[in-house]
């Protein structure tokens, strides 16, 4: 199993790469886009050294981490990011990935993170990979009508505080 770009209507999944690093500072540089998940933004450097470890992957070798930039190409400008951190199954047993997105403030409200995880889930769905979740808390609407959108439901399973949302039929 191998990243891959991916094309959706309007956008382009990028597969994360070092060189994202200082355009995507200044996307995600709103400190509003973590009031659900705190911390700050990153600066240009501290984010080129995240994205350095992200890069060169999990050291776990049961589990990978793919990450992609979104590329609005009508703007051919970077507006955030959607990620998978896939754990790779047992023989006979189903791979599992745990999904997430951010898109910067400029960009909300205009269906490009609904647009990335449909296509981000399609993909993955595409790679043999059965179980998608993401953990999302109850109280952030925005993330849940995403979640939606890429055909996850909630669940009543909760983890710190969030609801596991899965496509449906899954355990």
């Amino acid at each position: 199993m191998r990243i891959a770009g991916i094309e959706t209507e309007r956008l382009r999944l990028v597969p994360l790469a070092v060189e994202h690093a200082e355009e995507m500072a200044a996307v995600l540089g709103d400190p509003a886009l973590h009031a659900f998940t705190g911390g700050a933004p990153y600066s240009p450097e501290a984010l080129r050294d995240r994205y350095l470890r992200l890069v060169a992957g999990s050291p776990d070798p049961s589990v990978l981490w793919w990450n992609w930039v979104i590329r609005v190409r009508a703007e051919d400008r970077l507006a955030g990011t959607v990620q998978a951190t896939v754990s790779l199954a047992a023989p006979g047993a189903e791979c599992a990935a745990e999904v997430a997105w951010v898109v910067g403030t400029p960009w909300q409200g205009r269906g490009i993170a609904a647009e990335a995880a449909r296509g981000l889930v399609a993909w993955l769905r595409g790679q043999g990979v059965r179980t998608v979740r993401a953990h999302i808390r109850p109280d952030h609407h925005a993330s849940a009508a995403v979640a939606a959108a890429a055909g996850l439901a909630p669940t009543a399973h909760l983890h710190e505080g969030e609801t596991r949302w899965e496509l449906p039929g899954e355990a």
